[in-house]
Formats: C-alpha cells, sequence, structure tokens
C-alpha cells in the first residue's frame, strides 16, 4: 500500500485552506500600521519606533512527542520545540530575545517534565535567547495520565530595512541547503502510520544495523538542529536574499513561501546524501512524491543567495562548523 500523509490523518490541502480562512479573519480586523507583511510567513512582524521591527512566532513538536512517550526518552524533545520555533524566526533575519513555553499533560509527572524543561533551557542558552517563562497545565479528563503536548512562543527583533523578505530574490540565484540530522519534528504522523503500523515489523528499542546499531528511538528522536548561529552568521555578509526552514511541506513548499510570484525552483535532490531514515521510510510504502512533500529529505535549511555571493556566505557557514551545499537555483 502507497502511503500518504493524508491517510495517516494529516491532510496538508486542507491545513492550506485553514491557512487562507485565518487570512481572511486577519483581513476583516482593523489594519494596523505597525503590522509588517500579513499572515503566512514563517513569523509575524511588527514595527517598533526606531526602525526595529519585532518577530514572533508559535510552533509546537507535533505527535514527535508519541514517539518520545513512548520510548520513554525526553532529553531533546525541549530542543525540537526551540528549534521549531527560533528556526522560523531567523527567517527574516531577526535575532531571538527571548522563549516561552507551554507544556500540557494529563498528571504533573516531574521525572518526565523536568528533562524537557531542562532541554529547552539549553537550547535557548546555545540560540543566544532567554528562557522568559511559560506554562504547565494539568488536564485530567483532556488528556489520559500519560498523554503530554508542547507548543512554545518566541520573540525576536530586527532592524527594520535589514527585514530578509525574499524581494530581491532572481531567476539564477543559487539555493544552498544546510543538512538536518534526520526526520526533525514534521511528518511523525506518517513516520508513525509507516513503521508503528499493525504489520510492520520495527520496534523503537530495536538497533538497527544501517544506522550503525543505533536504536529507531534514538533515530527518530534526534533532536531538530539549531540553525541560529548560522544563519546570522550567513545574514552578517549583507548576502542572503531570503531563507526557509524546511518543516512540514517539504524542501519545495517551504522554499515558495518566500520566492516572489513569476519564480520557481529548480532542486536537484541528488545534490546531498539523504539519511538512511528517509530511505526506510520509503521502503515502507512512502512514494517519492510523498517524501518530498513531507519530510525534508536531510536538509532542515535554506537560503537563496546570488551566484557570486555563494563562495562568501559558504566560508561563513563553514566557519559555524555546518556544511552549505548547493542544491538548486531559483527559475523563472
Amino acid at each position: 500500500m502507497n502511503l500518504s500523509y493524508k491517510n495517516a490523518g494529516v491532510d496538508i490541502s486542507l491545513a492550506d485552506k485553514w491557512v487562507d480562512v485565518i487570512k481572511g479573519i486577519s483581513k476583516s480586523m482593523p489594519a494596523k500600521k505597525e503590522i509588517i507583511g500579513g499572515i503566512g510567513g514563517f513569523s509575524g512582524l511588527y514595527r517598533l519606533p526606531g526602525g526595529m521591527a519585532l518577530a514572533g512566532c508559535c510552533d509546537g513538536v507535533g505527535t514527535k512527542i508519541e514517539i518520545a512517550r513512548a520510548a520513554g526518552m525526553f532529553t531533546h524533545i525541549g530542543q525540537d520545540l526551540v528549534a521549531m520555533n527560533v528556526n522560523d524566526l531567523i527567517t527574516c533575519g531577526a535575532r531571538p530575545l527571548f522563549f516561552l513555553d507551554y507544556i500540557a499533560c494529563g498528571k504533573l509527572n516531574i521525572p518526565v517534565l523536568q528533562p524537557i524543561v531542562e532541554s529547552v533551557a539549553r537550547a535557548c542558552s546555545e540560540s543566544g535567547c532567554a528562557l522568559l517563562g511559560g506554562e504547565t497545565a494539568e488536564m485530567p479528563g483532556v488528556y489520559p495520565e500519560d498523554g503530554l503536548d508542547l507548543a512554545g512562543f518566541a520573540v525576536g527583533i530586527v532592524e527594520e530595512e535589514k527585514i530578509i523578505d525574499g524581494k530581491n530574490v532572481a531567476a539564477g540565484d543559487a539555493v544552498v541547503g544546510i543538512p538536518s540530522s534526520g526526520v526533525h519534528s514534521n511528518g511523525f504522523s506518517l513516520v508513525r502510520r509507516a513503521l508503528f503500523s499493525e504489520g510492520t515489523p520495527y520496534s523503537l528499542d530495536e538497533a538497527i544495523p544501517r544506522f550503525g546499531g543505533a536504536t529507531l528511538a534514538e533515530i527518530l528522536l534526534a533532536p531538530t538542529k539549531l540553525y541560529v548561529n548560522t544563519a546570522l552568521r550567513a545574514v552578517s555578509t549583507g548576502k542572503v536574499k531570503a531563507m526557509a526552514h524546511i518543516t512540514g511541506g517539504g524542501l519545495a513548499d517551504n522554499l515558495r513561501r518566500v520566492v516572489p510570484d513569476g519564480l520557481g525552483l529548480s532542486l536537484d535532490y541528488t545534490a546531498w546524501p539523504r539519511p538512511a531514515i528517509f530511505n526506510l521510510l520509503s521502503e515502507e510504502g512512502v512514494e517519492e512524491e510523498e517524501m518530498r512533500r513531507v519530510f525534508n529529505l536531510g536538509i532542515g535549511y535554506c537560503l537563496i543567495i546570488a551566484q557570486e555571493d555563494v563562495s562568501l556566505v559558504l566560508e561563513q557557514i563553514e566557519a559555524q562548523r555546518e556544511q552549505g551545499i548547493i542544491i538548486g537555483e531559483v527559475v523563472a
């Protein structure tokens, strides 16, 4: 059977329609001159006096939390939560200022919650932002005793004249990708359907040779990379035209969000080595088109740069001990 995100319970096309509904609601509100842009970007922007702007965003870790719960491994899930937010925040060039978390659970379980918040704190420190506060809501009757969900909120700041919005992207510009650590925090409803449905032979604590003896839980729970320092180092060159965090929707859909109307993308999906976890998902029935539509496939963050500036930006990426890979270009 060919597996899809939709038959795993997540309808991307319906989600797109929902975004359109939200945009309509937003447009019906009284206009505020402080709002820069609108709904649909990786982060929202709010103009401040003195030529500055606040950037804000909100996200969660999706059903990856179910893998962590089933495996009893919560050491890195807090980093996932921070990364899903700050990686979105920096796409406009904003520097993260602070982060807040929201934890909902059926019953307070300190041995479970403590490593999550410790992971949040470490990731905030690595991203240069403060863990300002949060909320833990105990909700019996809404969640089972071991039920758990996470959400996060990040705020950053950027000079208005230095906002990176993709408006100067042109045909011929290079798309540079930075590798992911694996699945990151998107597509886990499909992962769970492909690997842990009735009739599939996998268990979370199974050591798998193709993963070098690591267990499936360790591979799936590898934390989402924090791209803050690398992206802002690249931005410091003044040569980055657009950036995209590769989350749900895969490479093409997330890059289209920052490419002006009338332009397209030519991506080479053979330009980088694909992590073994994606090969396993493909073998279990997820077709290539759906793989590209749902997963990052090994590229977690992208920058769009003029061809003549690629070498300069790659030097800055490598200075952060990351790898920049030319994975395509913008086309007319």
